[in-house]
Parts: structure tokens; sequence; C-alpha cells
């Protein structure tokens, strides 16, 4: 049987690809199939950025905290040193915000915080040998503070899903607490239960106003700050209204003696309101960094930095 050629017509004729052909295709594939890259990285500060300026002014403030007996550490230490807690602050709600594990970010800080709480109730009942000549020693809570604060955002996040039994449970016993117990003490004049309420105030229990370092003033700029977190803008200008009401209007409530240069040498506290321009140039980036850096570095350099002030003083005394 005689097999028959078969003609195509000229649409339907079948063309043999030359090398370059299949090269050009081949390159085609590649480029196609590459992942996109980003045309550009955004501008503005990443979290970790944040992070490592709150750090490096929090060092500014603590040599001024720890060395003022000198008298050779300039008062500008300090005056900078005021943008680092808010900006921690900040860093603090963003991470609480994006994190996938609230609990393990909660006890991290939590447990930290109850250690540095049980060394700071120490200085005041056993560990008088160590405690500075000028009786002097640190009393840095700031992670008490976090702590705190992260219990009363969870009730605002439960709040908001509706969950409002556990929501406003975990807001108001934090508020309120330090009050009940202030009213305890009070009520029962008895030097064991003192004791006892002040061990748990300073480790297991923190209560806000309690606390000197933060405290109170941490919980209010903290809540002021995560319930205008997505809007940037807003979030700024609650913040700045907040420190105009909270350093300001407050202390001069308070001490209605103090003169405007006051206001720059002792009453500094409302400098932090300048912490938020490095706060609207966040780019909403994590950027790259060491997680566990802040959570180790915090103690070690407050406890270095108050060995090497004990140790100077006897040369300033």
């Amino acid at each position: 049987m005689r097999q028959q050629s078969i003609h195509y017509p000229p649409a339907q004729q079948p063309v043999m690809c030359q090398p370059e052909t299949k090269q050009h295709a081949l390159r085609q594939y590649v480029t196609t199939q590459e992942p996109s890259k980003p045309s550009h990285t955004p501008k503005g500060l990443s979290g970790f950025a944040l992070k490592y300026l709150a750090m490096a002014l929090m060092v500014l403030d603590h040599i001024e905290y720890f060395f003022a007996y000198t008298g050779k550490v300039p008062l500008v230490f300090s005056q900078l040193g005021r943008l680092a807690a808010p900006l921690f602050l900040f860093c603090l709600i963003e991470g609480f915000t994006h994190t996938h594990d609230r609990r393990k970010y909660f006890l991290r800080i939590y447990l930290l915080s109850v250690v540095m709480g049980a060394i700071q109730f120490s200085f005041y009942n056993v560990g008088y040998a160590l405690v500075r000549p000028d009786g002097f020693f640190p009393q840095n809570q700031m992670l008490a503070s976090f702590a705190i604060l992260l219990v009363v955002l969870q009730g605002f996040d439960w709040c908001g899903r509706k969950k409002w039994g556990r929501g406003l449970t975990a807001i108001l016993i934090p508020v309120c607490l330090p009050y009940f117990a202030a009213v305890l003490m009070s009520a029962f004049q008895n030097p064991a239960w003192n004791f006892s309420l002040n061990l748990l105030a300073f480790t297991l229990l923190p209560m806000h106003s309690f606390i000197m370092d933060g405290g109170t003033a941490t919980l209010l700029f903290g809540i002021v700050l995560y319930l205008f977190r997505k809007n940037r803008i807003r979030q700024a200008a609650a913040f700045v209204i907040t420190c105009i009401l909270w350093d300001i209007l407050r202390i001069y409530l308070m001490a209605p003696q103090l003169g405007f240069a006051d206001y720059f040498t002792t009453a500094y506290e409302w400098m932090e309101v300048f912490a938020v321009i490095p706060m609207l140039c966040y780019n909403g980036i994590r950027g790259q960094g060491s997680k566990s850096l802040f959570y180790w570095f915090y103690p070690v350099h407050i406890y270095v930095l108050y060995g090497l002030s004990f140790v100077l003083y006897r040369f300033f005394s």
C-alpha cells in the first residue's frame, strides 16, 4: 500500500525551530520564571532601626542617670534620653500587633521583669551592702511597665472582637489593682502583710502606680499609641497632645512655681515629644536584626553601669 503524502495549507505548515529560536525561547522562559524583585527599598526607618536608635539614646540617658553625681556628664545626655522610652513603646505596640505568638511575646518581657523586680526589691531589704554609699540603687522597671501594658492591650483586642467579659477584665484589673492594694495596705497595718504585698508588686504582680520608671505614664501613652495605630498621622498627633497634657499641663498644675527655664533643666520630660519624628519615619518594615538583643542588653547594661558607678563613687565622694 502506497503511503500518501500530506500537504499542509500555508497557515498549518509546521515550522522547524532554528537554534537561535530555541535559545531565544529558553531565555524568555527563564526570564518569566524568575521571581520578581522589589524595585526599590522603602525609605525611612525599619523597626530594628528604631530599636537601635532607642537603645543608643537609652544608654546616654543611663550614663547620666548613674554618673550624675560626678558632675561630669552633660545634661543633654538625659534630655536626649527622653526619646528612648516612647520609641521602645512604639516598637512594643508594633511587635504586639504583628507577632504570631502573643503569649510568648508577653512571657519574655514578664519573666525578665520579675527577675529585675526581685533584684530591686532586694536592695530595699537584704542587699544593703550593694547600695551605693549615697543611698542610690537602680530602679529600672520599664519591662514591668511593658508587661502591664501588654495585658491591657490584649483586653482592648478582645473588646474589639466583642469578647467583652475577658476584654474588660484584662483592662480594669491592671488599671485598678494598685488602688485596691493601697486600700489593703492602709487597712491592715501589719509589717508582714505589707512586706508580702510589696514583694508581689515588685515581682509577680507589678502595679503601674508603684513603678518609678514608666509606670502610669507608660500605660497611658501605650494605650494612646495603640488606639491610633492604624493611622500614623493621627497616632503622632495623639502622642503630641498626650505629651502636652501629661508632661506640661499636669506638671504646671502640680508645681506652678516652676519657671520657664525649669522646663529645660528639671522638668524636661516633655522633650519626649520629639520621639514623634522617628516614629513618622517608620516605614512599616521589620528590618534585620537580633530579636533577643534588647532582652539581654537592657538588664546587662543597667547592672554594668551601676557596678561602675558604685566603684567610682569613692573617687568623687
